[in-house]
């Protein structure tokens, strides 16, 4: 846990002006010290500086990759949607939020990209209600690409929660158990986890049914793979992200009592 702050001590031994004006009396200076006063602006020396920026890369990058998943690629040999290029780093993200701030603090971070994402996703489905101008000759191309069927949506936002939390309940019980080893291996091995949940249930909601079983498979595996192999990829820039957030924070969370329930929205240091 980050050490709190010392309190600076006024001191005690105060000079006093011999040519100041002495109160009259102590109900004067009663009532001087009750008026009211202009409020200053105050620092929070406990306050994370960087939180805020992480959470919203985080949401922005969940929704983007989402959006970006309406659009075929090939890499390759390998066929992606577009948003599996990016959708890895809401991973390295969600390592950075539970190795620097804790998984209570990652835990609210990720139900607030979950929101952000079903937002987007209603959004989508409001404004597909409504009739397009008779002007504009793009509704067609618009509802083939960004109309996004409930099933995808379902999967994506199931996928999206299972699979984060599972990183995030990996990464901090890896810690808490073994704080002495470097984070590089909590890291690779959370991802482990929670691309496993995210990959199976994103393809078995989404497609299911729909593909035969060998091409099922074998979109399984390659997104698989390939969400993992980013992780490694970018490992030496989260390790050097991470210490640089830690000294710039003077924070390094150690989860030692907090629940590790997700469905838990208690941000108070200590047992919940």
């Amino acid at each position: 846990m980050k050490p709190i702050a010392p309190v600076a001590s006024i001191n005690s031994s105060v000079s006093i002006n011999s040519n100041a004006p002495i109160a009259p009396n102590a109900s004067s200076a009663s009532r001087a010290s009750s008026a009211p006063r202009t409020p200053s602006a105050s620092v929070n020396p406990s306050a994370p500086q960087y939180l805020d920026l992480i959470a919203a890369l985080f949401a922005g990058l969940l929704i983007v990759s989402n959006l970006a998943s309406t659009r075929i690629i090939a890499v390759g040999p390998l066929t992606f949607d577009a948003g599996t290029l990016i959708f890895p780093l809401t991973y390295i993200f969600g390592d950075l939020l539970t190795e620097v701030y804790g998984f209570a603090r990652s835990r609210r971070i990720i139900w607030i990209a979950f929101l952000s994402l079903l937002t987007a996703f209603l959004t989508l489905q409001l404004v597909s209600l409504f009739p397009a101008s008779p002007d504009w000759g793009g509704d067609g191309a618009w509802r083939e690409v960004m109309g996004l069927t409930p099933r995808v949506a379902l999967a994506s936002l199931v996928a999206f929660a299972a699979g984060e939390f599972a990183n995030s309940m990996t990464l901090s019980r890896l810690k808490t158990r073994a704080p002495h080893k470097g984070p590089a291996w909590r890291f690779v091995a959370s991802t482990l986890a929670g691309q496993v949940l995210d990959t199976l249930l994103f393809a078995s909601i989404a497609f299911g049914g729909l593909l035969s079983a060998g091409l099922w498979a074998e979109l399984l595996y390659s997104n698989y793979v390939y969400k993992v192999a980013i992780e490694i990829l970018f490992l030496p820039l989260t390790l050097y992200i991470a210490r640089k957030l830690k000294t710039a924070e003077n924070l390094d969370a150690l989860d030692y009592g907090v629940s590790l329930n997700p469905f838990s929205f208690r941000l108070g240091a200590g047992r919940e």
